[in-house]
């Protein structure tokens, strides 16, 4: 019998795309490698960590230490702790659990297998894949597709480029070689995930004729047979990539989605933010992306508290938030990495309960939006793909829908659907974050 690992992954889509591929180096090494498995016994836990902003650390560190008290109770055999947090904190981190068997950095998978190797002596398979390979973890009609690591971007308080490094294009011709594979396999919808997706391409020799490397990529993959949504994650705002606008708004299969983390609009914040862009541009980057992608549904991220946030400001960004009406927003309140440039220079000086309101109020004025977005597509058709179905309805989302984090619309059972597959739905009713609707003429879908 194949010794079992059970991999579990914390932090973002990113990571998981890390453990997708530990997951196949395990497989072809001779292991069954699980995600995340329910009542795991009887062999060794590898965790794969974030070490992003506290709330993260705090939860990865919180898993470390409840599987280390499964091993000594006897139900795990061994606790390996790989990814950012362990990247982060290599010298730290292990005198302060000794109870964990072996440590490893972000991008150490190869070190990872052959520790566990070592461990529990196995028979590889004959088989060899690619290094890009993984397995997948996600519903089988979805994969995100990572198609660079690292950022070069340095704002002052993200800890990302001191744990994954400089930006690291992965070529053209790799990524699609990855994406004909996993449409072979069932997957239809791609999310297209980086830290910093605007500067995919740069670092990568030569030109191809008359296109960007970014714009070359998105092309080639909508022309893939069996590639039915592509979709954009984690653009920078600075520096954006307008030329792939055009090819974003003839695709069909390109969600006009995109995901652009502006954090704030107050220029002092944003020059504090070190995010080398100002409200004039924000708003004209706004414009055009609305004007060139017809309908284009725009998710961010902002952040309430940072260093210097006069209240004066945080009113900017409220009133920001109104203008813009953004169709997804996520927001969360400023917590000091150590060794960013914020932590270095500035006075973490807003006290947590000040960030806190911020953070609720705008949330609050966030979902008032999205509820009048949602009322408004009430009575629209819309093509969905359906994710899961409980006793009563089928969960489904649409093309401004990534998984995990984006609104889902709920459809009745009127009759018998398949996961995986598109449909059309009529909107018949809203909330701020889910719509309802039922299918329309199943035949013709």
């Amino acid at each position: 019998m194949k010794p079992k690992v059970n991999i579990i992954t914390l932090g973002c889509s990113k990571n998981l795309v890390d453990s997708e591929r530990v997951m196949r180096m395990l497989a072809d090494a001779g292991f069954s490698a699980v995600h995340e498995a329910d009542d795991f016994s009887g062999g060794p836990v590898v965790i794969n960590t974030c070490g992003f902003i506290s709330d993260a650390k705090e939860e990865s560190v919180n898993t470390i230490l409840d599987a280390c008290r499964l091993k000594e109770d006897g139900i795990i055999d061994r606790v390996y702790v790989m990814g950012c947090l362990a990247q982060r904190y290599a010298d730290e981190l292990p005198p302060e659990i000794p109870e964990v068997d072996a440590w490893f950095g972000k991008f150490d998978w190869k070190n990872v297998v052959e520790r566990l190797k070592a461990d529990y002596p196995v028979t590889p398979l004959r088989t060899r894949h690619p290094s890009w390979d993984r397995k997948i973890t996600t519903p089988s009609h979805h994969a995100y597709l990572k198609i660079a690591e690292g950022c070069n971007r340095f704002c002052a308080f993200c800890a990302i480029p001191i744990i994954t490094g400089r930006y690291h294009s992965r070529p053209v011709d790799e990524i699609l070689a990855e994406v004909r594979s996993l449409v072979k396999r069932g997957v239809r919808e791609f999310n297209v995930i980086a830290q910093d997706l605007s500067s995919y391409g740069r670092d990568l020799p030569g030109t191809p004729s008359g296109a960007s490397h970014f714009v070359d990529l998105l092309e080639r993959m909508s022309d893939t047979e069996g590639v039915e949504w592509i979709r954009l994650h984690y653009a920078y705002p600075s520096d954006f990539p307008y030329e792939i606008l055009p090819v974003m708004a003839s695709r069909k299969n390109i969600c006009k989605y995109l995901d652009i983390a502006f954090q704030h609009i107050d220029d002092r914040v944003l020059g504090n933010m070190q995010r080398h862009i100002d409200a004039e541009k924000t708003r004209e980057l706004l414009a055009r992306l609305r004007a060139e992608v017809p309908g284009i549904h725009i998710r961010t991220t902002l952040m309430t508290g940072f260093p210097g946030e006069t209240e004066e400001a945080f009113d900017n960004l409220m009133d920001f938030v109104r203008e813009q009406r953004f169709d997804r927003m996520g927001a969360f309140a400023y917590c000091e990495e150590e060794d960013t440039a914020a932590a270095r220079n500035l006075t973490d000086d807003i006290p947590p309960e000040v960030k806190q309101e911020r953070l609720d109020r705008l949330m609050a004025l966030q979902e008032e939006i999205a509820l009048e977005l949602n009322r408004a597509k009430i009575g629209k058709v819309m093509r969905v793909v359906i994710d899961s179905e409980n006793d009563l309805n089928y969960v489904a989302r649409t093309e401004f829908d990534s998984p995990e984090v984006d609104p889902e619309v709920i459809v009745t059972k009127d009759v018998p659907l398949q996961i995986g597959e598109f449909y059309d739905v009529v909107i018949t009713d809203a909330a701020p974050f889910e719509l309802f609707g039922s299918i329309v003429n199943p035949a013709a879908n």
